[in-house]
């Protein structure tokens, strides 16, 4: 009985944060064609989300980022859905909060503020490595524990002191057939043993000359921990710009004609310019 309470429970929380927030604004979106161009598998895109649970996680996070997806190619993708030929196919893994871990298409990130994270330096076969550990996690439910979990999330901002955020996104019972958004990808990255933000130790020795030597020693963080903000601040993933990557060149925009000075002016207060269309 209790099970079944708890799991009804569980949905309507879940029901509650998937909806859109009305609080959300989009500033710099880039095209499906330009993005699709410059990805390649193994990249992660960040989606600043416009759901009510997005909100929280930004806030727990302090980044703009809240949720992740992996690119796993269109090699990968038509394996998968060789039925599709003339459809768009589902380019993209990610961990959903009703569905479990599903592919997506691009076209489902095309109205939100993205960035993509590329590792640098990955082996071709660590990189078919990484493809193979996110389709095989197809299937997997989202992972929510219990019903107090998920309450965590019904304060928009919650009074938490800023080093026990990423705690409190720490969800998870550790089964296996479960995963968050980041969490899952964090997996996947650990598998071929490629950093993102791990702990670092500094071990200090003296050399045979006397002089004091240093090296850093990586110790893995549990795949709980990470958020999507860690893929963007990592120093072992570069950060991709699509139009940058398509040839841009400032000499080429078209420009509207420059504005009268004041013209932003109303009330004796600056005002943001409209925007062009």
């Amino acid at each position: 009985m209790f099970t079944w309470l708890t799991k009804a429970i569980s949905e309507r929380i879940i029901a509650f944060l998937e909806k859109s927030s009305d609080r959300y604004q989009t500033f710099s979106i880039t095209d499906a064609e330009t993005l699709r161009r410059c990805l390649q598998p193994g990249d992660i895109l960040l989606v600043e989300g416009n759901k009510r649970i997005s909100d929280i996680i930004k806030y727990l996070t302090q980044s703009t980022w809240s949720h992740a997806a992996f690119y796993i190619g269109e090699e990968a993708a038509k394996d998968l859905e060789p039925e599709r030929e003339t459809e768009p196919i589902n380019l993209f893994i990610e961990a959903h909060a009703k569905k479990g871990v599903i592919t997506t298409p691009l076209s489902s990130y095309a109205s939100f503020n993205t960035r993509i994270c590329r590792p640098v330096g990955l082996t071709d076969e660590d990189r078919q490595r990484l493809v193979g550990f996110m389709v095989k996690s197809l299937g997997k439910n989202y992972d929510v524990r219990n019903v107090v979990d998920l309450m965590r999330f019904l304060i928009p901002h919650p009074p938490v002191p800023v080093r026990w955020r990423r705690r409190m996104l720490a969800l998870g019972s550790g089964d296996p057939t479960r995963a968050i958004c980041s969490t899952l990808i964090a997996q996947a990255f650990q598998s071929v043993r490629y950093p993102i933000l791990p702990d670092i130790e500094i071990v200090r020795r003296k050399g045979p000359d006397a002089r004091r030597l240093e090296r850093e020693i990586l110790h893995i963080r549990h795949h709980s921990l990470f958020t999507p903000r860690d893929f963007d601040v990592s120093p072992y993933f570069a950060i991709i710009k699509p139009t940058l990557e398509s040839g841009f060149d400032y000499r080429n925009l078209e420009w509207h004609s420059a504005p009268s000075e004041g013209s932003f002016l109303k009330d004796g207060k600056p005002q943001e310019p409209e925007r062009q269309v």
